[in-house]
């Protein structure tokens, strides 16, 4: 009967409207042109009552989880049928007041006094799963009501966020639930902290419904940010006390993933910004300064890659973290490089331990600072500070130490390693200002090495003045190239011993250009040998042409040979591997009076010898001559580039052309030396004083 009335109704109710109507009719389709009613048809008596009262048995069966007794589909009817004879209104009335009624009922279970929070948070979690889920049926049957009567009046809420308003209302928003739940949920996110296991899925829910009540933020975040700053403040501290910075640095890291994690698995995604920039707070940004005092030098000095990737990454997400970490990367470079400059205990290796730092800085800032550009320029810039901490030392060792790359028989055996380390070794070059010592000595030992025949290679020595040409030319440096400095000539001396021919002394050794020479000996035991032979070396054998003995000062007498470049060229003949003289008394070192014996039972496996000249080792004469002589070039520039600036300003004050003399000069002076220049081209009328102002110069034509 009921189920006839529900179709005559929905038949009328497509009745009152216009246009084509399709109706099945004993299984055939009839097509019917329907005129609009100008009157819509009355309900029969007592049918909206009857009908609300299905619709609100079946409410109260889903709300109760029993069996309901209508057809679904007919009560979705019903509901349309109600909707078109405009009872939308008391029927959406209606529905409010049996959820409301159903949700205060449930406020009394969720406040049964469980001593156990975990329990109560069930509890609350299990009534806010079943209001879901019964809210999403009541909607599936007044689904009609909601998309129409409700969509139409904007001030009315959806059927779903009228359940949501409701349990909002009479459940959260009360006290003692919402403090009970919240306690509840900060108690389990302490105990997770803590290490122990804890119900992820019911923290997950609540949290959801926190947020789908749109109380989240004011009832749970704020709170739980306030806990989270207290456990992290505290816990900084504490570590910072307890733990070396490695472990720290760890279990911050650790910290930041399990936050992280928890913004994942369970808390608002909102939360993540605070929460995280919290942790980074207390446990980083409030002790960056610590950190870094208490434990990089330590990190750097033992070389901890991994820990201090660690250490670039956590403050890189502090704000100003980078930068402090910048000041103390700087400090560090410049105390540990002042300690290897200053000391003259180690200018002996104070080189390659330059070397040695520069790797180990360059290979931190690529494998745990990411080659950030800041650290690079800092790096550069600390260099250049300490190495010109101690003037002119750096750059007169960086000048030997090439030396002994370049010199032959260093240790370096390929041409490959070679041109690497004279590219480490120019790299530290460019960080000194003293660039003219540096020139001046590396020209006398390049001199040296050409002279005595000592250099590795031709393309080794033309490779490193290119090097030095690139980056900043040293022009006197050209000049050394200027000659043929391995022209090699051969002289022969024929019947050695058995029969003996004067040889006279080449013109070019006579001219004093000669440098390497080859010189050809037949010995009776096993005929020709072949020596290739220096300068000094071939004026002391050509005087065994007169004669198969003589004592030094003989020796010294006929070549003209310096003392001490002679004493060290006896030794090679007479004290190396291949003995051609034989030296009486037997001894390393030559004294007054040894007396030099021409060797003719000379044997040598190799038809060609070299005999190599010993390289003297500079003495401190001559390093403070050097020195004394940059001195004076120095000098001599400063006086040209102020007479050069007076010349083109003709009337200058004293600070303007000190200020000009920074910019042009390329090496580092100090205030003093200038003025005591500028009053030398006063006294020698180059220039002089304002008869007013004697802070002003007036160039003098």
């Amino acid at each position: 009967m009921q189920a006839t009335l529900a179709g005559g109704l929905a038949h009328l109710s497509q009745l009152a409207g216009t246009g084509p109507l399709y109706s099945h009719i004993g299984g055939s389709v009839v097509h019917l042109l329907v005129s609009a009613f100008t009157e819509r048809p009355k309900l029969p008596d007592n049918y909206a009552q009857d009908t609300w009262q299905k619709l609100d048995e079946a409410v109260r069966a889903i709300q109760s989880s029993t069996s309901i007794k209508y057809n679904l589909e007919e009560l979705y009817q019903a509901v349309e049928n109600l909707c078109s004879y405009k009872v939308s209104p008391t029927l959406y009335k209606q529905l409010w007041q049996v959820c409301e009624d159903h949700v205060k009922a449930q406020i009394l279970q969720c406040c049964t006094d469980y001593l156990d929070s975990l329990l109560f948070l069930k509890k609350v979690n299990k009534c806010w799963q079943d209001h879901c889920r019964q809210m999403i049926m009541i909607r599936s049957i007044f689904l009609f009501l909601d998309r129409t009567y409700v969509l139409q009046n904007s001030m009315l809420p959806s059927i779903w966020d009228m359940g949501l308003e409701l349990f909002r209302k009479h459940i959260i928003s009360d006290k003692l639930v919402q403090n009970k739940t919240i306690a509840g949920i900060l108690l389990l996110i302490e105990r997770e902290r803590n290490g122990e296991a804890v119900d992820r899925s019911l923290l997950r829910s609540l949290l959801s419904m926190l947020s789908d009540l749109q109380v989240y933020k004011e009832s749970f975040e704020q709170k739980f940010l306030e806990e989270t700053n207290c456990l992290y403040a505290a816990e900084g501290q504490r570590l910072m006390q307890e733990r070396e910075v490695p472990e720290y640095l760890h279990h911050v890291n650790k910290r930041l993933e399990e936050e992280g994690d928890r913004v994942i698995t369970y808390l608002d995604h909102s939360t993540q910004k605070p929460l995280i920039a919290c942790v980074e707070k207390q446990l980083l940004g409030e002790h960056l300064t610590a950190i870094l005092q208490k434990g990089l030098d330590n990190l750097l000095d033992e070389n901890r890659i991994s820990d201090l990737t660690q250490t670039y990454q956590l403050f890189s997400r502090v704000k100003g973290g980078q930068q402090i970490l910048l000041q103390n990367w700087s400090e560090y470079i410049k105390n540990f490089g002042t300690t290897i400059v200053v000391n003259p205990e180690k200018d002996k290796d104070m080189v390659q331990e330059l070397l040695d730092f520069k790797d180990k800085v360059d290979h931190i800032i690529e494998a745990c600072f990411q080659k950030n550009e800041k650290f690079i320029n800092l790096m550069k810039e600390s260099f250049e500070t300490f190495i010109n901490k101690r003037p002119n030392k750096p750059a007169e060792l960086i000048a030997k130490h090439v030396d002994s790359k370049l010199r032959a028989g260093n240790k370096e055996s390929t041409d490959e390693e070679l041109e690497r380390i004279l590219d480490k070794i120019m790299i530290i070059f460019r960080f000194i200002h003293g660039k003219d010592v540096f020139e001046a000595f590396y020209k006398k030992d390049l001199a040296k090495r050409l002279l005595v025949g000592k250099s590795a290679s031709v393309d080794a020595e033309k490779s490193m003045l290119s090097k030095l040409k690139h980056g900043k030319p040293l022009q006197l440096l050209t000049l050394v190239f200027k000659s043929e400095p391995f022209v090699l000539i051969y002289v022969k001396v024929t019947d050695w011993i058995v029969k003996r021919t004067e040889c006279p002394t080449p013109p070019t050794v006579q001219n004093g250009n000669l440098r390497l020479l080859y010189l050809v000996f037949l010995f009776p035991l096993q005929g020709k040998k072949e020596f290739h032979v220096s300068l000094f070396q071939t004026l002391v054998l050509l005087m065994f042409n007169e004669g198969d003995e003589f004592i030094f000062e003989e020796i010294k007498i006929a070549t003209g040979v310096e003392d001490s470049e002679l004493r060290r060229t006896l030794q090679s003949l007479a004290c190396g591997k291949a003995r051609v003289l034989i030296k009486n008394p037997k001894g390393k070192d030559v004294e007054d009076g040894d007396k030099f014996i021409f060797n003719g039972d000379f044997k040598h496996k190799l038809f060609r010898i070299k005999i190599n000249q010993i390289q003297m080792k500079e003495t401190v004469e001559e390093q403070v001559s050097t020195t004394e002589r940059v001195f004076q070039d120095r000098q001599y520039q400063i006086d040209a580039a102020i007479v050069r600036i007076m010349k083109m300003r003709k009337t200058l004050c004293h600070n303007l052309l000190v200020s000009e003399l920074y910019n042009q000069l390329k090496f580092p002076v100090k205030p003093g030396d200038l003025k005591k220049r500028i009053e030398s081209l006063i006294d020698r009328d180059y220039m002089e004083r304002d008869k007013d102002n004697p802070n002003q110069y007036h160039y003098v034509a």
